[in-house]
């Protein structure tokens, strides 16, 4: 008797596969029974994530391990996967099952995209077992959407291109991250900056953008302005105009300001033009992961990878489609089941207000169906199997709301607005400009959040020549004011622009057609990665680059590596090898030739790097894996080891005495290095330190411990000062 083994990228989605059939769970897999899908059952076992990773440098060569400028750039012959010591036991419980000789057929059902094909086919790979392959691809966790995917299994051929993207991309970004990563590391020590630089394909082109803004938010200069602003009374109507000259309303001079507003004092006007322009706005288009994450995030300030994080619970639970979609659209297919979805939304309070629908189908309305744009998955939409909102835990119930929002939005008329300008002019001679919007018909904006940009701002009704008079003027100064910072959704969708994000667009208007940073399944997962690696901090939802993100920016300067425009190129090239209209191995070369050159130009560059008006003497090496939990001497007050535990060093038996000794690894805005504090340690003075910073003043000083407490030494007085509380 022979059966398929089906592998799942995660254990819960193991359990949710087989949940339409008959089935026992056993130690690290599912033994379906027989049904009708499957006659003789199955096996269904897991990844856990990427059981498999690509392995360290000195596996290829001993050599490598050591972090010198004469070991780069590392390139091995042949990349090689090594299964992750913390997966070991499920890799075997893996492999056990496809050398099951019941075994004769593989199912593979990863996440239906590029890094579910890796992770799985890598596991096959490394167990050595060549039994025929099938690929489980659908779009949503339903049962029925489970039991027509394993009814139409696609072909290993199908999907073997996207195996090779991935496994390009992982290449590359081994052989890009590991030598840039270095190269900058060691370059920027020789100048004094002892930290771990990480560099890569996509992080850094990513880290450039947000330093460039931020460089352009210091380096603005605020510079005032004056306006002048008169009311008018017309036909017994009021409204308010500013004045303008040649589509200018913004005066250097208050003087040139005052006299204006003087000017205009009692005098007649006469409404010189009324303009009117309507203008309709579609219903926007549904979710792909970037737009709901950067959505999510404006209303409710969510980190884009929570919101993806929500997102898969919602898929694994069966209620949405796929999560990492970058398609905005749905096929015909999809479109069809639309009505019934909505008619089950419709029994529940909330949404009850929007029934019925203005369209009851959209089935024919390209703009929302059209399977030319479907990529590898339709728009992320509620499945059939819809629940209520109010059943979820919070954070879920938003995002859910949020997709079920926008699908009822593609059912309703476009919004309406009038926008309405007039021209009054002063005396024949000043001319002052009004505007006023009004909603016409609310359309789609009934069902979505919208905030204050749906407010009307109405002007009277008022015609052309008609007179009147200037009741009041007055003059407002202002401040020019920098660029605003990116929110973590503005992020994503710079990313995804590859730098050409344009603030006040809608999403789908930015751009018809860029290839971006990265891909919608690894954006959130970079932001993440340069919050972690401590280039950026957010602040109430809002992105600040670090110094030590400006210092490695500086030092790139516009090399290579800091090009959105190029690495959007090579996530093209990417793009093309899945789908089988590029090679591999020809975009591999390109990058072993990048490596080889971004080593290069960070060697002949680094001579001329300079960092002024940087803190570079903050930037240390505070939770590297290469200096945690290293010993560096005794403990002054119970003779216990002092280690390094990230941000300071402290005694190894505060768990067992509670011992409390510490040494800071700064002081007043100076590192005290390694060799200072195992000279602290032993009861010496350190070297002399220069550049002490109190209050203003900068002082030189040597630092020695007495009575278990450090202490300044001053040399020209030779007098002792305890040390400012560091808290």
């Amino acid at each position: 008797m022979s059966f398929p083994l089906i592998i799942a990228e995660k254990p819960d989605q193991g359990s949710t596969l087989c949940s339409p059939f008959p089935h026992t769970k056993r130690n690290g897999y599912i033994q379906i029974q027989p049904n009708s899908i499957f006659p003789n059952g199955a096996y269904c076992t897991w990844a856990i994530g990427h059981l498999t990773q690509l392995v360290q440098p000195e596996t290829y060569h001993a050599e490598w391990k050591q972090w010198k400028l004469d070991m780069l750039p590392m390139i091995p012959n042949q990349f090689k996967y090594e299964v992750a010591k913390s997966k070991y036991k499920q890799f075997q419980i893996v492999k056990q099952l496809l050398k099951d000789e019941h075994v004769t057929e593989i199912i593979h059902a990863g996440d239906a995209g590029r890094e579910g094909e890796l992770i799985v086919r890598n596991i096959i790979m490394l167990t050595g077992v060549n039994k025929p392959l099938k690929r489980l691809w659908i779009s949503s966790l339903t049962k029925e959407a489970i039991k027509q995917g394993f009814q139409q299994l696609l072909t290993d051929q199908d999907t073997r291109a996207l195996y090779y993207e991935a496994y390009a991309r992982t290449c590359a970004d081994w052989l890009v991250g590991m030598n840039a990563s270095r190269v900058y590391s060691i370059l920027l020590k020789q100048k004094g900056i002892n930290d771990v630089f990480s560099v890569g394909r996509v992080q850094t082109p990513t880290l450039a953008l947000i330093v460039k803004r931020e460089i352009e938010i210091e380096q603005f200069q605020s510079q005032p302005f004056w306006e002048v602003f008169a009311t008018f009374h017309v036909d017994g109507k009021s409204y308010i105009g500013k004045w303008e000259k040649d589509g200018e309303s913004r005066l250097q001079d208050p003087e040139l300001a005052k006299k204006i507003a003087a000017f205009c004092e009692q005098k007649t006007a006469v409404v010189n033009d009324v303009k009117t322009e309507r203008k309709e706005f579609q219903p926007p288009l549904l979710f792909n992961l970037s737009a709901l994450q950067a959505t999510a995030n404006q209303l409710f300030k969510f980190p884009p990878k929570k919101t993806l994080d929500i997102l898969q619970s919602l898929y694994q639970k069966g209620i949405v489609s796929y999560p990492r979609s970058d398609s905005n659209y749905v096929t015909k297919g999809e479109a069809e089941i639309f009505p019934a979805i909505l008619s089950k939304i419709h029994h529940f309070s909330e949404y009850e207000a929007y029934f019925p629908l203005p369209k009851t189908n959209i089935v024919q309305n390209k703009r929302f169906v059209n399977e030319k744009k479907v990529t590898d998955h339709y728009a992320i939409i509620p499945t059939e199997q819809v629940v209520n909102p109010n059943s979820l835990p919070s954070d879920e119930r938003k995002i859910y709301d949020l997709v079920i929002r926008r699908l009822i939005a593609a059912h309703y008329q476009q919004a309406i607005f009038d926008y309405t300008t007039i021209t009054t002019l002063v005396d024949s001679r000043a001319i002052f400009v009004s505007k006023g919007k009004q909603l016409i018909q609310e359309g789609w904006r009934k069902v979505l959040h919208q905030g204050k940009d749906g407010k009307d701002e109405l002007l009277p009704n008022v015609e052309k020549n008609q007179h009147g008079t200037v009741k009041k003027v007055e003059v407002k100064e202002g401040k020019t004011q920098p660029p605003k910072r990116y929110t973590e959704g503005q992020l994503i969708i710079l990313m995804k622009t590859a730098g050409k994000y344009l603030e006040n667009e809608e999403l789908e208007k930015v751009l018809k057609k860029v290839e971006g940073l990265g891909t919608e399944a690894t954006r959130a997962g970079i932001i993440t990665l340069l919050k972690d690696r401590k280039y950026i901090q957010i602040k109430k939802n809002q992105v600040y680059a670090t110094d030590k993100a400006k210092v490695l920016i500086r030092a790139i300067g516009n090399k290579i590596l800091a090009s959105p425009e190029m690495t959007a190129k090579w996530e093209q090239r990417l793009s093309e090898i899945g789908v089988g209209t590029a090679q591999a191995a020809t975009f591999m070369e390109q990058v072993k030739k990048l490596s080889r050159k971004i080593v290069e130009d960070a060697i002949q560059s680094s001579p001329n790097w300079e960092f002024s008006g940087l803190k570079t003497e903050e930037i240390i090496r505070t939770n590297s894996k290469f200096t945690l939990g290293k010993k560096v001497g005794k403990c002054a007050v119970c003779n216990g080891d002092i280690i390094d535990k990230g941000k300071f060093y402290g005694c190894s038996q505060y768990k067992q005495t509670k011992c409390s000794f510490t040494l800071p690894k700064m002081i007043l805005g100076k590192k005290i290095s390694q060799t200072n504090v195992k000279k602290l340690l032993l009861g010496e003075e350190t070297n002399l330190i220069k550049g002490f910073k109190k209050n203003g003043r900068t002082f030189n000083a040597k630092l020695k411990l007495i009575d278990q407490k450090l202490q300044f030494l001053f040399e020209r007085r030779m007098e002792t000062k305890s040390l400012p509380n560091q808290d």
